[in-house]
Order: C-alpha cells, then structure tokens, then sequence
C-alpha cells in the first residue's frame, strides 16, 4: 500500500525545531545527512529528513487492530509498519499506533524518517561483476525478535529474490537485485521489515571497520 511520498498525512504547519540540530538544518548550517552521520547525531525530528531528503517515497507495510485491556475494558488501536526511502540508498522503516487509522500512519512514517539509513550497494555478485550499484556488496545478515534475513548479491537482471516485506524496503533502499534466505516467523511483518533493516545498515558498518583498521 503506496501513499506516493505523501509523508505527512495531515496537513503540513511551519516546521519550528525543537532540537539544535533542526535549528541548524532549518537554518542551513547542516546541508546533508551525511554531515549528521559523521557527528554521529540522533534524529529527533521527522522534518529534518523532509528537508534534506524531499524526494522520499513511502510504503505502508502492515497495518492491524490490536487490543489492549484497561480498567474499563478493551480498548482497540491500529498498529501500522511503515517504510521510507529515496530508491538510492536511504531507507527507514518505523511503527505507529493510534486509535484513528489516519493518526497511526502518520505516526508510522514519523518513526520511519527518524530510524532512516544510508546503505552502501554495489556489485558483489561474482557471476556479474558489472561495477555498477544495482546489488550489495557483500553478503549481510541480521536478527530482530523471532526474524532473521540474510541477503547476498545477485547478478544483474535477478530481480529481488524476497518475501513481500523485504522486497519493498530493499526497493526504498534502491538495491534492484538480491537474494535472500529468511528464518523464524516471517509473516511478522514488523520483524522482517527491521531484521532487513539492520542486514542493510551492516553494509555501511562493515566498510566503516575495514576503514578503521587500515
């Protein structure tokens, strides 16, 4: 279920920061998330991405009523599994939980632009060596809850070899070829969209520790 990049579900009001760092990206001290990532800054405010990245798109994953008991009895809210990204390596997935529908998926991609990655692609696949940023570039695996996914370069023209949740976050991410194996309870779909995730964000991590030890 696509909403076509409308990110805010309700209606857009003036963006005043609350943090320092909204302040200084409204302010244009800070022009890209990179610059974020190298002060190694948490992402506080969802306008902070819509400023930076405005071409996001976003994806609604799942959406159910769940219930919880209170004192006066059960009461019903929507739980809402979201995903963001650019299709050129940003990539967020975020939850949202209200009592109106509306609210939780605003909610949703709120928490998805604050969880938001940047992954390294490439060409890791030994039977296409290409060069070009159409796969990853090296196999990754991660574990969230009961889901673990592993993901492993595929030759150009493969397409995405993956259950429906990991296909659209490896779509917002822009990897167009993959494979995948995935274990534990994969219909949980807000496991399976994280563990995929975390298996993204490894491809940037592991550059990084390379780096460092050199």
């Amino acid at each position: 279920m696509a909403t076509q990049g409308k990110a805010n579900v309700d209606e857009k009001e003036e963006w005043i920061p609350k943090t320092e760092l909204g302040r200084k990206v409204k302010n244009g001290e800070i022009t890209s998330i990179e610059q974020i990532y190298q002060q190694d800054k948490a992402i506080l405010e969802p306008e902070i991405i819509d400023t930076l990245l405005p071409d996001l798109k976003d994806e609604i994953l799942d959406i159910k009523m769940v219930q919880r008991t209170t004192d006066s009895g059960r009461k019903g809210r929507f739980r809402v599994v979201a995903a963001v990204g650019n299709k050129d390596g940003y990539v967020g997935v975020g939850i949202g939980k209200a009592t109106e529908i509306r609210s939780a998926i605003g909610r949703a991609i709120r928490n998805a632009k604050k969880n938001i990655i940047h992954i390294r692609r490439g060409c890791g696949s030994w039977e296409c060596g290409c060069g070009e940023n159409h796969s990853i570039p090296f196999k990754v695996s991660a574990k969230y809850g009961s889901t673990s996914i592993e993901l492993m370069p595929a030759p150009k023209g493969t397409g995405l070899v993956a259950g429906r949740t990991a296909k659209k976050v490896l779509e917002l991410a822009g990897v167009r070829d993959a494979w995948s194996k995935s274990r534990g309870h994969t219909s949980t779909r807000f496991n399976f969209a994280f563990a995929t995730l975390k298996a993204l964000e490894k491809t940037r991590r592991k550059r990084f520790e390379r780096v460092k030890e050199l």
